[in-house]
């Protein structure tokens, strides 16, 4: 089955991401939102599978280098990320978007995916908080009737669910990767940035971590998540509830 199952969003600290694989100390990055259909997984599950994959996008995107994208791969599901390098405007950092297929959705589907969510939000497509994005009279009434636009570099943690509109509206026109595949502009841009390919996610950890402790000290996991995954890492089915 060929199913995208969430786009994450998250605004890099000063200076970026840090390196995977052994580089820098991964630096902090505020989330932006999260958009994920979890209809697939079993009803008393989906809340401990969002926040799964709410902390392993953050996991990775803290671990990949500015102006780069990497796939990790985990079992049958796959994580794409797409990190802008920052502007320096404001002394912030870039845009880092996070897909999360199965294996059947193609990779280049899924970095369109992502640097479409990107370049609609940077371009402040997303029309403000809690309006609706778009163009035309009824779009233009519902970002007046919201507010102020987004600002996703001046984004603080209070501001979590700021990019929902454009990462719903992206999860919901791309199900089908032929539409992403019609990105074509984007492609061509994303053809010169290197994928880096990782097996597990325990490859993007630095040297000396350890995915558990990380899960331990995540303020992404309620306890139920921590005991959720503990307890399908102990039945060797950790990855395959994300």
């Amino acid at each position: 089955m060929v199913k995208l199952i969430a786009v994450a969003m998250f605004r890099q600290a000063d200076g970026g991401g840090g390196g995977g694989g052994g580089g820098g100390a991964p630096q902090p990055v505020v989330s932006l939102g999260m958009a994920a259909d979890l209809s697939g997984f079993g009803y008393f599950q989906r809340a401990s599978v969002r926040e799964m994959i709410g902390f392993l996008a953050r996991t990775i995107v803290q671990r990949t280098q500015p102006g780069s994208r990497q796939t990790v791969r985990q079992d049958d599901y796959y994580c794409h990320v797409v990190c802008h390098a920052g502007d320096g405007r404001d002394g912030g950092g870039g845009l880092a978007g996070v897909a999360v297929t199965d294996r059947d959705y193609p990779a280049t589907a899924a970095f369109c995916v992502v640097a479409k969510a990107i370049e609609e939000l940077d371009s402040g497509v997303v029309a403000a908080r809690g309006g609706a994005s778009g163009s035309g009279a009824a779009a233009a009434a519902a970002a007046a009737a919201a507010g102020p636009p987004f600002d996703w570099r001046a984004a603080g943690p209070e501001d979590s669910e700021g990019a929902l509109p454009v990462l719903e509206g992206c999860l919901l026109r791309y199900q089908d990767p032929a539409a992403a595949d019609k990105l074509t502009r984007i492609q061509r841009d994303l053809d010169e940035t290197k994928v880096i390919l990782h097996q597990t996610i325990d490859s993007v950890l630095r040297r000396g971590e350890k995915l558990d402790a990380l899960v331990d000290k995540s303020a992404d996991l309620s306890l139920a998540s921590q005991m959720f995954y503990k307890q399908a890492r102990r039945t060797n089915s950790c990855c395959k509830m994300m």
